[in-house]
Order: C-alpha cells, then sequence, then structure tokens
C-alpha cells in the first residue's frame, strides 16, 4: 500500500517505482534525503541544547508504503490509545513496533506548505520550462441562416449563424491553431479533417482542450492566450470577459493569462460588409528545454 501526502505534486514515477519495490522486500519502507545543514536542538528558550549527527539524519519524504494490514492495525491501534499527534505514517508505525526501512527519495519531492514554498516551485519549474514558442492562428467563417453564433466558447445571440463544419468558433479555432503551430504539430485541419463526418456540428471547446492537452503531454503550459476578433456585429466589448473566463476554463490557466481583443475592418472586405467574422490569435507556451536538433 502506497499513502501519499497530496502536498507533494513533484512525485517521480522513480520514486514510486522504488516504493513498489521496497514494499514487497520490506513490507514498510518511506523515501529519505539526506540533510545537509547542520540541525540544531533548541530548548524552550531557545538556547542550543544538541547538535545531532548530520550523517544519521534524514528528511522523509512520502509516498510511504506498507503492509495494508501492518499498517491498518497500527491506525486502529494508535486510535483506540487516543494518540493523534503522529506526523506521518511511519511515525505509527514505528510506535505500533513496526521495522521501517528507507529508500533514495528525491530532493524535487518537495512539500508545498507555505506561500514562500509555492514561490520557490514557480521558479524552479519556470527555469526547467525554458524553451519558450510562439504560435499564431488566423480563422474565417462566413455568416449563413440561423440567430446565433459561437465565439470563444460563449454562444451569442445574432441575425445570423454560420456556415461550417463544426460549430464555426472562429475565435477558438484560431487559438487552436496558435497552439499548434507554438509546438510544431500541424494545425487544426490536420487532426480535425472537415472531411471526417465525426466533427459535423461538434463543439470547439474539445478542440482547444486537445490542443492545452498536446502541450501538458509534452511536459510544459500555456503562458499566454491571446485573440482578436474582427467584425462589425456582434459588438466584442460586452462580452469580453465572459470570453476570457471561458477561455481560460477551457484551457485551466488563469484568466490574467487570457486577452480577448476587437477591432473592425473600417466597412472594408468581407467583415466590413458584414459577411462572416475574422479572427487572429497567438499562443505563447513553455516547454522543457531541449537542445536543437539538426539533420
Amino acid at each position: 500500500m502506497l499513502i501519499h501526502d497530496a502536498a507533494r505534486p513533484f512525485v517521480s514515477g522513480a520514486v514510486i517505482s522504488r516504493a513498489i519495490v521496497a514494499a514487497d522486500k520490506t513490507g514498510a519502507a518511506i523515501p529519505v534525503i539526506p540533510v545537509n545543514d547542520t540541525v540544531k536542538q533548541v530548548g524552550e528558550t531557545g538556547d542550543i541544547t544538541a547538535t545531532p549527527e548530520r550523517a544519521k539524519l534524514r528528511i522523509a519524504q512520502t509516498p510511504q508504503t506498507f503492509k495494508f494490514e501492518l499498517i491498518l492495525e497500527a491506525h486502529r491501534r494508535a486510535a483506540r490509545d487516543g494518540l493523534n499527534e503522529f506526523t506521518d505514517d511511519a511515525a505509527i508505525a514505528e510506535w505500533a513496533g513496526l521495522t521501517v526501512a528507507t529508500f533514495e527519495g528525491d530532493v524535487a519531492n518537495m512539500k508545498l506548505t507555505t506561500p514562500e514554498d509555492f514561490v520557490r516551485e514557480e521558479a524552479r519549474l519556470a527555469a526547467a520550462l525554458g524553451d519558450i514558442r510562439t504560435g499564431t492562428g488566423y480563422d474565417v467563417h462566413a455568416f449563413g441562416p440561423g440567430d446565433h453564433v459561437w465565439l470563444c466558447g460563449l454562444r451569442v445571440p445574432h441575425s445570423k449563424g454560420f456556415l461550417a463544419h463544426s460549430d464555426g468558433d472562429v475565435g477558438l479555432h484560431a487559438l487552436v491553431d496558435a497552439i499548434l503551430g507554438a509546438l510544431a504539430d500541424g494545425d487544426i485541419g490536420s487532426h480535425f479533417p472537415p472531411s471526417d463526418m465525426k466533427w459535423k456540428g461538434a463543439s470547439s471547446d474539445q478542440f482547444l482542450k486537445y490542443a492545452v492537452e498536446r502541450v501538458t503531454a509534452r511536459g510544459g503550459r500555456i503562458a499566454n492566450l491571446e485573440v482578436t476578433m474582427i467584425c462589425e456585429r456582434p459588438k466584442i466589448g460586452p462580452l469580453r470577459d465572459q470570453m476570457r473566463a471561458r477561455i481560460a476554463e477551457i484551457s485551466g490557466v488563469d484568466i490574467s493569462r487570457v486577452a480577448v481583443k476587437a477591432t473592425t475592418s473600417e466597412k472594408l472586405g468581407f467583415t466590413g460588409r458584414e459577411e462572416g467574422i475574422a479572427a487572429t490569435a497567438s499562443a505563447t507556451i513553455r516547454l522543457p528545454w531541449s537542445p536543437y536538433r539538426g539533420d
């Protein structure tokens, strides 16, 4: 049985594998890392009372592994005795008389407890995601019969609808192309071909979710999303924040990383004649750094 602290979101597959091996061998084991700093024991007055030998000290981590029946019985005994001051499951096992072995942990498997912990880990992750990429996207759809259009994930009442294979959401389509472009991973048509009837009338939020998942699958994250709507009507301004919120929700990012803008073509061209709507988009993503590859 593996018991893991949810405040340690950076546990690696290697640590989990070592935990499984340790469980088979010992029945009770925890990951540990060395203590690099000198540790002082202090009394109630704040004065140093002892300096433990650093070579014998370890920092305990999770996942901690136990035979289920053993740790369950240890918890039940502690509950019967009214004891609840243990700081981890290993401490309960020790109190119950179990021998707890150790195996190699991971310094990156840090526990997030204070705001300072979050700041530190954000900085570490940002440094690891040093491959910063930007992609652009463009989409356009003509108007046809209808009473609404889909724009940036919102159903917007309008005197016309879109002529489109899917729901015609030009804002989301442009964003999808921008993300795929930043990944150098084709375009929306190559992933969702209009010749495939499976996507007939499909909601475009699934396209954007898919593109974001392509980023996370490569260990990356979205840094910024921006879309500019080009149309005379409907008016985008009153809907701007709702659109930003919807894009943020679909993409799993904070709304501060999403921008929605609008402009017109000053009555010029097909958007000026209100024959359709166009959208441009840009996406900035961060990926783990890797050396450039040449042929």
